[in-house]
């Protein structure tokens, strides 16, 4: 069965996508038009966190994305592991950016004003993975599974989403 908003794969059961959050089933769809919110509530796991906490806490630093990713009732939430898999991604490819733009610099350090043009570099570089890394923790805090440009896929595939 498909999600009719999202065309994920969902559980015949499931009166809700896990994907997106949309009314999959006719008594669902009817709780939605009645009043009710359409988005499931989630209740704190064992260890107090809600499934939307775990995946915006998992982008704060890259230890708590390992944390969750080894810890038992974390580890077996997809948003979660979603999330947690695709911060270790985007902190991998800010260091690889970093690096390149480093030894590119030094390998143009001849060229006068170089360091004038990498200092904006820098500058551009930082601000981007800021706003990605930013734009990734509230989408987290939603519960939507955001996927960034490049490391998004990625980060599906090994999740299992």
């Amino acid at each position: 069965m498909q999600c009719p908003s999202c065309h994920n794969e969902v559980n015949p059961q499931a009166a809700f996508c896990g994907f997106c959050g949309t009314p999959v089933s006719a008594a669902a769809a009817a709780t939605a038009e009645g009043g009710a919110t359409a988005v499931p509530v989630q209740a704190p796991t064992a260890g107090g966190l809600s499934e939307n906490a775990a995946a915006a806490i998992s982008y704060i630093t890259i230890i708590p994305a390992i944390i969750f990713l080894v810890i038992e009732p974390y580890n077996k939430m997809r948003l979660v592991r979603f999330h947690a898999i695709q911060c270790i991604a985007l902190h991998v490819a800010w260091v690889a950016v970093w690096v390149a733009a480093t030894v590119l610099q030094i390998v143009l350090h001849f060229i006068p004003f170089v360091g004038l043009l990498f200092v904006l570099v820098d500058l551009g570089i930082g601000v981007a993975f800021f706003i990605a890394w930013l734009f990734a923790i509230l989408k987290a805090s939603k519960g939507e599974y955001f996927k960034l440009p490049v490391i998004g896929d990625f980060a599906a595939k090994q999740a299992g989403v």
